[in-house]
C-alpha cells in the first residue's frame, strides 16, 4: 500500500494520531440505526396496518418479505456499485432514496402500495453495510475491524429497539402510523445528506485527519499479509451460516412484536417497551462480540477465536428458542427472547469476513455476496411464518421453524475456515 504523499511525515514525527476512523465508525453504527427503524418499523405498525386493510396472515407475511425481494436482489450489484462508484457516493445517494420511500408508505391507500414502498425502500437500503463494510477495511487496522463492524451492525438491533419506542409513541401521539413513517423517512433523508458531507472513502482524503493517523491505518494495513481469498468451500459455509442466522433474526424482527401482541398479551405500551429491551440486548451481544473478537484473536488463532464465538452463539440461540413454546410466564419469554436475540447478534461477525479474506479492491462484492445469502432469509421467513400461522393458529411452529434456523447457523459456522484455504482448485475472490 502506498504511503499517502499530502504532507511530509517527517516534517511531525512525533504527532499524535487522530481519531476520525472512530468518529466514521460511530457515524455508520448511527446511520445504520436509522437504517434499521426504517425497515422494521412497518413490524411494529402491522397490527394496526393489518386492522385497517383487513389483511390476513399470510398477506401480512407478504408485506413483511416484499422489502427483502429487491434487498436480497440488489445485494451483489449494490457491493459491485461500492467498488466501481465509492461507498461514500453510494450511501450519500441511496440514502436521500430510500428515505424518500419510507416517507411515501405513509401514504400508502392498499396492500399493494404498501408492497412497491417497500420494495422501493429495500432497493436502496440494500448497498449499505456493502459500503459500510468496505470503509472498515479502508479506515480500520486489521486487529480492530471486529470492533469497528460489529459495532455499525449493531445498528440493527439498535433500530429495531428504537423503532419499536420510536413508532409506538408515535402512533400512541398521533393516533396514525402514517405520520410516523413520514416523520422518520424524512429524518432519513436529512441525516443521509449529513452523512454524506462528512464522510470520505480513504482517510487520506478527510481534512480532519493527520499524518500520524494515516500512517497508522496504513502501517497497519501492510502488515496484514493473511488474505488467501475465499475458497469454495467457505463461500459454501458461509452461505449457509449467514443464511439460517438471518432467518432467526430476521424472524424475531419481522414477527416477533406480533408474537409478543398476540401470544403473550402485551398492549401498545408493553409491546414497544419489550421489544425495545429485547433488540438492546442483541445490539449489546454484538458490539461485545466484536471487541471479543479482537481481545481473542491476541491469544489464540484466529479460527480458534471465531468458532469459539460462533459456537457460542449459535448454541445460546438455539435453546432459547427451543425453551420458549415451554414458557406460559411472559416475563421469562421476554427473558428468553433477550438472551436468544444477545446471543444470535455474535453473528453481526460475519461482516468482518470479506475484510479477513477478500482482496482490498473485492471487499465490495463479497460483502454483497454474503449478504446475499441473508437477505434470502427475509424473503423466505416473514411468508414461512405468516403461512405457518394461518394454518396452525398459533406460534409453536414458528418458534420450532426458527430453532431449527439456529442449529443450522450453528453447524454453518462452525464450518469455516477463518484462516482462508489456499488449497489448489480454490475460487478466489
Amino acid at each position: 500500500m502506498t504511503t499517502s504523499t499530502r504532507r511530509d511525515p517527517a516534517l511531525t514525527p512525533v504527532a499524535r494520531p487522530t481519531r476520525i476512523r472512530w468518529a466514521i465508525v460511530i457515524l455508520l453504527f448511527v446511520f445504520y440505526t436509522i437504517n434499521s427503524v426504517d425497515r422494521s418499523a412497518l413490524s411494529v405498525a402491522l397490527p394496526f396496518i393489518g386492522d385497517d386493510f383487513h389483511l390476513s396472515g399470510t398477506v401480512q407475511g407478504v408485506i413483511l418479505s416484499s422489502f427483502f425481494w429487491s434487498y436480497c436482489l440488489l445485494q451483489i450489484p449494490g457491493g459491485l456499485t461500492v467498488d466501481r462508484f465509492g461507498p461514500r457516493t453510494v450511501i450519500g445517494i441511496a440514502s436521500v432514496v430510500w428515505g424518500s420511500f419510507m416517507a411515501i408508505a405513509g401514504f400508502a391507500a392498499n396492500a399493494v402500495m404498501l408492497v412497491l414502498s417497500r420494495v422501493g425502500l429495500g432497493a436502496f437500503e440494500a448497498p449499505f453495510m456493502p459500503a459500510a463494510s468496505t470503509l472498515v477495511s479502508k479506515w480500520m487496522p486489521p486487529r480492530k475491524r471486529a470492533s469497528g463492524v460489529t459495532l455499525i451492525d449493531s445498528g440493527a438491533p439498535l433500530g429495531a429497539a428504537v423503532g419499536g419506542l420510536v413508532v409506538a409513541w408515535l402512533i400512541g401521539t398521533t393516533g396514525s402510523w402514517r405520520v410516523s413513517f413520514v416523520v422518520i423517512g424524512v429524518a432519513t433523508v436529512l441525516f443521509g445528506i449529513g452523512a454524506w458531507l462528512y464522510l470520505r472513502n480513504r482517510p487520506v482524503e478527510h481534512r480532519s485527519v493527520n499524518d500520524a493517523e494515516v500512517a497508522l491505518i496504513e502501517r497497519a494495513e501492510d502488515e496484514e499479509t493473511d488474505r488467501p481469498g475465499v475458497s469454495r468451500a467457505n463461500v459454501t459455509a458461509m452461505v449457509i451460516g449467514r443464511l439460517a442466522w438471518a432467518m432467526v433474526f430476521w424472524g424475531l424482527v419481522t414477527w416477533g412484536p406480533s408474537y409478543l401482541s398476540a401470544a403473550r398479551g402485551l398492549d401498545l405500551s408493553a409491546l414497544g417497551f419489550a421489544t425495545f429491551l429485547i433488540f438492546l440486548c442483541g445490539a449489546i451481544g454484538e458490539i461485545l462480540s466484536g471487541f471479543l473478537a479482537d481481545r481473542l484473536q491476541r491469544r489464540f488463532r484466529r479460527n480458534v477465536a471465531f468458532k469459539l464465538l460462533f459456537g457460542g452463539s449459535g448454541a445460546l440461540s438455539l435453546v432459547a428458542l427451543v425453551a420458549l413454546p415451554f414458557v406460559s410466564d411472559t416475563t421469562v419469554a421476554i427473558t428468553l427472547l433477550c438472551i436468544g436475540v444477545f446471543s444470535n447478534l455474535f453473528g453481526g461477525l460475519y461482516w468482518t469476513i470479506p475484510s479477513m479474506l477478500a482482496k482490498p479492491s473485492k471487499v465490495g462484492v463479497v460483502g454483497g455476496v454474503m449478504n446475499f445469502a441473508g437477505t434470502a432469509a427475509g424473503i423466505i421467513v416473514p411468508i414461512a411464518a405468516g403461512v405457518l400461522l394461518d394454518l396452525t393458529g398459533g406460534y409453536t411452529a414458528v418458534l420450532v421453524f426458527l430453532a431449527v434456523a439456529a442449529s443450522v447457523y450453528l453447524v454453518g459456522s462452525l464450518s469455516i475456515n477463518f484462516e482462508g484455504n489456499a488449497r489448489a482448485g480454490a475460487a478466489r475472490a
